[in-house]
């Protein structure tokens, strides 16, 4: 059987109860020239007996791994180390593909794909409402970088080169801590590659309330170093400046939860924090009191 040239990798972590959306579209995909790769990150529900019994059904190329729990990110750092194929994507385990993904990014990559560009971006679309996610793309090439600067709104779905994911650092582990943004290296991809888009819906995503989007302001408290790394990160790269001040409150924000007394040193960006400081502060008065408030809800 000849190597597929997309790997769609999922990471999952006690998603039993959505993840056989995602094997089900899979399973109506128009293009087969793809494997499934699952990453378990530490699930202890029935995940692992699933993906393992539709291994054996044999319908599709599926490989699965269990890791410890660790996040998101340390589940993409196993996927990127396995991943063979040309290309990759990511497909969360309470999302599904449109039965054509596949094939749009097959045949998309074909005919315009090169060394020039880092992969492919497409849409996404609400499966609440059935409405695309944000903005179109008004360019046939871009970076993320770039398309969000000009005005660009909401999530899109990427398609990554797997050459160029590889050679860039992994997502780094903070102890005690399970998040670090993902946008890291696909901010490292966009310093020296532009990205294909195409204005069709690859994937349907269904944001669950106990997902990372849903509850931000509790991840600024269980992860301010993993925060504070990304900030950093875009202090130096991001070419807005106005962008790179509001990284700097930000930065201060998560400085304060760790208790890190040596942030204006450390920053890459020492006078913007300085300036940025007092925001900080504020943002993080306003992040406490909105976890103080959550908690109490959830005690209701």
């Amino acid at each position: 059987m000849d190597k597929p040239i997309l790997t769609v990798f999922t990471p999952a972590f006690n998603r039993a109860h959505t993840i056989h959306r995602t094997y089900e579209s899979l399973l109506r995909q128009t293009c087969k020239d793809f494997v499934w790769l699952v990453i378990d990150d530490g699930s202890t529900d029935a995940t692992k007996e699933l993906v393992n019994g539709w291994v054996k059904e044999n319908k599709i190329r599926i490989n699965y791994h269990y890791k410890e729990n660790g996040g998101m990110h340390t589940a993409h750092n196993s996927a990127y180390r396995l991943i063979d194929t040309e290309l990759n994507t990511c497909i969360d385990s309470d999302d599904y593909m449109t039965d054509d993904s596949v094939e749009l990014i097959v045949n998309l990559w074909k005919e315009k794909g090169g060394d020039q560009y880092a992969g492919i971006i497409g849409l996404d679309e609400s499966m609440q409402d059935g409405n695309v996610i944000g903005t179109l793309f008004t360019k046939s090439e871009t970076t993320l970088t770039e398309f969000y600067s000009q005005g660009g709104k909401g999530d899109k779905k990427l398609v990554y080169r797997t050459d160029i994911m590889k050679s860039l650092p992994e997502y780094p582990e903070f102890e005690g801590e399970k998040y670090v943004g993902l946008g890291w290296k696909y901010m490292l991809a966009d310093l020296k590659y532009k990205m294909i888009t195409i204005n069709k819906v690859l994937i349907i995503v269904d944001y669950q309330l106990d997902g990372s989007s849903m509850n931000m302001y509790k991840q600024y408290f269980r992860n301010p170093k993993g925060f504070a790394f990304i900030r950093k990160e875009a202090m130096k790269h991001h070419p807005s400046f106005k962008r790179r001040f509001i990284e700097a409150i930000h930065y201060v924000n998560s400085s304060i939860i760790s208790k890190n007394r040596n942030f204006v040193s450390e920053s890459p960006q020492k006078l913007l924090t300085i300036v940025a400081a007092p925001f900080g502060c504020i943002l993080y008065l306003y992040a406490r009191n909105m976890v103080i408030k959550g908690r109490k809800m959830e005690v209701r």
